[in-house]
């Protein structure tokens, strides 16, 4: 989650197993539930590997995010309470005062997860927290390179202040715009810089 392995790292069972002192019947397990997360991928000859994903998957992901999360919205707005509100605030509050970069992208996750949930609609939450959470894991560090801090959390308090005004209407528009964004600066940085690529453990 991290990116400290990159894709493609072969991942041993034997030494998962020494290193967390365990038998291979766990490590087999975790891996099989990190593969149906993503976060991991099974080859025939090669066994277990960090997944990686490409630039175009990692598009098409973003453009699920907005088709998922601007439904979410449409049917949160309308039923936040202010400790819905609060919460959102606290979030930014946080992602403000970091001045880490690797955490940037969990307090944006958060503050995504934390808009969907009034929808009150348990599958469609399940769905955006997968999405966002994939793209977050393979990306955080590119979405940061492309984006920086201060845009995202510009239009995050831009967000959230549409949400107290109840306008449905505007934090769809607004919310749609916020990702698409992300996707066209990281197309864009991927154009200007051609080892972007693989330095951004997609």
């Amino acid at each position: 989650m991290s990116g400290v392995l990159p894709g493609g790292f072969q991942l041993r069972q034997e030494a998962l197993a020494e290193r967390f002192r365990s038998s291979r019947v766990p490590v087999r397990e975790a891996l099989r539930q990190l593969e149906a997360e993503g976060l991991v991928t099974h080859h025939l000859n090669r066994g277990a590997t960090v997944a990686s994903m490409n630039l175009e998957q990692l598009m098409e992901m973003l453009d699920i995010r907005v088709a998922l999360e601007c439904h979410a919205a449409k049917l949160a707005v309308p039923n936040m309470a202010e400790r819905d509100f609060q919460l959102m605030e606290q979030i930014l509050a946080e992602y403000s005062a970091s001045e880490v970069v690797s955490e940037w992208a969990e307090y944006n996750r958060r503050f995504h997860l934390a808009l969907s949930a009034p929808a009150n609609n348990r599958r469609l939450r399940i769905l955006i927290e997968e999405y966002c959470l994939n793209t977050d894991r393979y990306s955080h560090l590119a979405m940061s390179q492309a984006t920086g801090k201060e845009k995202p959390q510009h239009d995050h308090y831009e967000i959230l202040a549409a949400c107290r005004r109840r306008d449905v209407a505007a934090v769809v528009s607004m919310l749609e715009a916020h990702i698409l964004t992300t996707r066209n600066e990281i197309k864009a940085l991927a154009r200007e810089d051609l080892s972007f690529l693989s330095r951004a453990s997609f």
